[in-house]
């Protein structure tokens, strides 16, 4: 069934969608990723809910989760009626709440969780990351994980940014760094061969660096990368002021990615463009990161960075608006009296 981008629903009122997420940058841009795209395909109301726990209480296992509501901190969302018609769900500490949301609603909210959720059946659909393995009847792997980066998202934000990056000469060079996680670091040596190696490429093809740190990053590896190249031509951004992300993935004609983060390879992935991948220092082995980026590389979208800028094409990933076609499809087969047609 092709929903379309200009998709309706019969009913006279919009869907009701809730985007829960633990609030953290990155999961809750993957649960409002996916609502924004199934708004994109029918009329709906975007509700954002975010669950945060007491500190007594934050680190139990979700199995000891029993009474979740009576367990939340003070300034978090509440989780009651009236229901959603579709509950989007990331996270561990979401699972207690989805995990009953058909028999809170009696049915009547499509439950839809993202990531690995363990068992799935309390499901209706489950929607992750190919490298996570995850299989079932009611699940759909994606390349990479659903997010919020359209061309039209893109070239909105480019234009608060068009004069600064209008200057800027090409090629437009823009690195996305992350930092430590349980598997990768960014240590203060990397650092140094990294920045020795983006000024070179900077300088042998006579562009513009537009850098992008992350909150993750480590402070010296920051401070490093901030000192070596701040004399180039191009921005620098450091997580103050307005966030100009989208725009560098729209003015860039190159994007290098470090090693460590699914969502900002699979975010540069949407825009076409040639992705180098950045390595960083390895605390352990990752079988799933290193079948995430193999699978990347068969699908021709990155290369591993070697110092040079090459130039290919690839076709953009459209993985979250797979997904939010797969989400409707599953609302219309469980809901045919509220079903929503193109």
């Amino acid at each position: 069934m092709d929903l379309g981008v200009r998709a309706a629903a019969r009913n006279s009122q919009p869907l009701t969608l809730w985007a829960v997420s633990d609030g953290r940058a990155g999961i809750a841009n993957q649960v409002l990723g996916l609502a924004e795209a199934v708004a994109r395909l029918t009329p709906a109301t975007i509700v954002v809910k975010t669950i945060r726990y007491a500190p007594l209480f934050d680190r139990w296992p979700t199995a000891l989760k029993l009474w979740p509501d009576a367990m939340l901190a003070s300034d978090s969302d509440r989780i009651n009626a009236p229901w959603p018609d579709i509950w989007i769900a990331a996270g561990r500490a979401t699972l207690p709440h989805s995990r009953r949301l058909r028999q809170f609603s009696q049915g009547r909210t499509l439950v839809v969780q993202l990531q690995d959720p363990g068992d799935g059946a309390s499901f209706d659909l489950v929607i992750a990351p190919e490298h996570d393995q995850v299989s079932g009847s009611n699940t759909l792997s994606l390349l990479g994980s659903t997010n919020r980066v359209t061309r039209d998202r893109m070239k909105a934000d480019a234009g608060a940014w068009g004069d600064r990056l209008a200057t800027l000469p090409h090629p437009h060079i823009a690195v996305l760094i992350g930092g430590r996680s349980k598997i990768h670091d960014l240590t203060a040596a990397r650092a140094e061969a990294l920045a020795r190696d983006l000024r070179s490429a900077v300088e042998t093809s006579g562009g513009a660096l537009l850098l992008s740190l992350s909150r993750r990053t480590p402070e010296v590896a920051r401070q490093i990368l901030t000192e070596r190249l701040k004399d180039l031509p191009g921005l620098i951004y450091e997580g103050n002021g307005d966030n100009p992300y989208f725009a560098f993935l729209d003015a860039a004609d190159h994007i290098l990615v470090t090693e460590d983060s699914v969502n900002m390879a699979t975010e540069a992935a949407v825009t076409g463009k040639p992705i180098h991948i950045l390595a960083m220092d390895r605390l352990r082995t990752g079988s799933k990161f290193e079948r995430f980026h193999q699978t990347l590389r068969d699908h021709g979208i990155t290369r591993s960075f070697d110092g040079h800028l090459a130039d290919w094409t690839y076709t953009p990933l459209d993985e979250t608006g797979r997904a939010a076609r797969r989400v409707l499809e599953v609302f219309n087969a469980k809901f045919p009296d509220r079903s929503v047609s193109a």
